[in-house]
C-alpha cells in the first residue's frame, strides 16, 4: 500500500511536469522558508504523548510549467533542516502528573533532527502576477536523520515495580537511540500566496506530514511494531523570480 501511494504521487508529479495542453509557462523561482513544527511519533504499543514543538528552515524552488484553464500548475521542492520528535505525557491511572524524587513533575522529551526533502505537485488558483492566489500541494518526502537529544528529569524506572502507578507502562523507547536513519512518507498542504512583479512571492502554508517509515526496527523480534514520524507545520516562504513568462495575469 505504501509503495502504491508513493508511485501515484510520483506519477502526478510527472504529469504536471509533462503536461503542455494549456498555456505554456517557464517561470523559475528560488528562495527560502521557515516555520513552526508540532510533531510526535506513532508508537505501537502506544506511548502517551503531547505534541513536540520545533522549528524548520531551508531553501525552496518552484517551476511553473503551465496554466491549464484557471489552474496554475507547477513543481515545488525544498531542502530543510527540521527538529521533530516527541514529548511523553506521564500521568497516573487517575490522570494526575507523576512526580520525580525531587518533587518536580516528571518530563521526558526527545528531539530528532532531520534534513528533509519534499517534492510537490503544486496547483494554484488566482493571480499569477500582482495579487493573491490559493494553492494546494502534495507529494513524497524523504528525510535523513542527523542527530538526537534527550531531556528528562528522572531515572528510567522499572515501571512494573516503581510504585508511581503510571497509566502508560511503555518505557523501552526512553533508552533506545534511533535505528533507522532514512525516513520517508507523504506530505500535503494548503495555503495562500501574494505575488508582486517588483518584490517577489510570499507564501503562507499549513502542511501535514505522515511518515511511512519507522525510527526503530519493526520485525517480529523488535519491541515496536510501528514508530513513524508525524508532524503538522505552519510555514512562511519567500521566492524571487529567476526566469519569468511574458504574461500579466
Amino acid at each position: 500500500m505504501q509503495k502504491q501511494i508513493i508511485t501515484a504521487l510520483l506519477l502526478l508529479l510527472s504529469l504536471v511536469a509533462k503536461a503542455q495542453v494549456g498555456e505554456h509557462r517557464n517561470d523559475l523561482c528560488i528562495g527560502g522558508n521557515a516555520g513552526f513544527v508540532m510533531s510526535n511519533v506513532g508508537f505501537a504499543p502506544r506511548v502517551s504523548q503531547t505534541m513536540k514543538k520545533g522549528m524548520t528552515f531551508g531553501g525552496s524552488v518552484r517551476y511553473i510549467c503551465e496554466k491549464y484553464f484557471n489552474t496554475i500548475c507547477s513543481i515545488y521542492g525544498e531542502i530543510n533542516y527540521t527538529a521533530m520528535g516527541w514529548n511523553q505525557d506521564i500521568r497516573t491511572k487517575t490522570g494526575e502528573k507523576v512526580m520525580n524524587q525531587n518533587g518536580a513533575i516528571e518530563a521526558y522529551s526527545r528531539t530528532l533532527n532531520y534534513v528533509q526533502i519534499p517534492v510537490f505537485a503544486h496547483l494554484a488558483w488566482g493571480k499569477e502576477r500582482n495579487g493573491f492566489n490559493f494553492f494546494v500541494q502534495a507529494g513524497p518526502q524523504i528525510g535523513f536523520f542527523v542527530s538526537e537529544t534527550t531531556s528528562k528529569n528522572y531515572e528510567t524506572p522499572n515501571i512494573a515495580t516503581d510504585g508511581t502507578g503510571r497509566s502508560n507502562t511503555i518505557a523501552n523507547q526512553e533508552n533506545m537511540p534511533v535505528e533507522k536513519k532514512f525516513d520517508y512518507g507523504i506530505a500535503a498542504g494548503l495555503g495562500t500566496e501574494y505575488s508582486n512583479d517588483h518584490i517577489g512571492h510570499f507564501l503562507l502554508e499549513a502542511r501535514y506530514y505522515y511518515g511511512l517509515g519507522n525510527i526503530y526496527g519493526n520485525t517480529k523480534k523488535d519491541y515496536f511494531g510501528k514508530s513513524n514520524n508525524g508532524s503538522f507545520l505552519i510555514k512562511a516562504t519567500y521566492l524571487f523570480d529567476i526566469t519569468k513568462s511574458k504574461n500579466n495575469k
